[in-house]
């Protein structure tokens, strides 16, 4: 049986080195507390203007704001910052907190669409750290969508590395 981390690289493309590169640079210390906050406000910004009706309603149960500090507050802290989201929520349990949604592949590249774009306009990010963010970014999206697949056979969702704090 393939695992959910096989599951993703295989269904990504990226492979688990790639993906967890992010845990080689401190990109915290590199980027700033204002670089994780522009992305999410930006990402957040497309998500709720979005053009898919069916992508929107995804959102829908939630603030804005609310989405925007949740995910700030995860990237800062699996980035290498400290653990504002754990801090504030308890363990990330991606899995888990992803589970009222449905995380299918059609959204999966949909919220990375949206990602691509916002870490294109976030000049405050460089390149380097662009590339890492989007490995682990796209390898975390399929991970879920792995994991939502695990959710409907079996009820039951597994721990995860993507959840871990550096």
């Amino acid at each position: 049986m393939q695992s959910l981390q096989e599951k993703a690289s295989e269904w990504s493309g990226v492979d688990l080195t790639d993906a967890f590169a992010i845990d080689s640079t401190n990109l915290f210390q590199r980027l700033g507390l204002q670089a994780f906050i522009n992305l999410s406000t930006n990402f957040y910004t497309r998500v709720y203007d979005d053009d898919e009706e069916w992508f929107r309603s995804i959102f829908a149960g939630s603030k804005k704001e609310d989405a925007i500090q949740n995910q700030y507050e995860f990237f800062v802290q699996r980035m290498g910052g400290p653990p504002l989201y754990s801090q504030r929520k308890g363990h990330p349990a991606l899995i888990g907190r992803h589970r009222p949604f449905p995380v299918t592949h059609q959204a999966a590249e949909r919220w990375l669409h949206h990602m691509q774009q916002a870490l294109d306009s976030t000049p405050e990010i460089d390149p380097d750290s662009k590339t890492k963010m989007m490995n682990f970014f796209r390898h975390t999206a399929f991970f879920l969508v792995a994991g939502d697949q695990l959710k409907n056979q079996s009820q039951q969702a597994p721990n995860c590395k993507h959840a871990t704090s550096k």
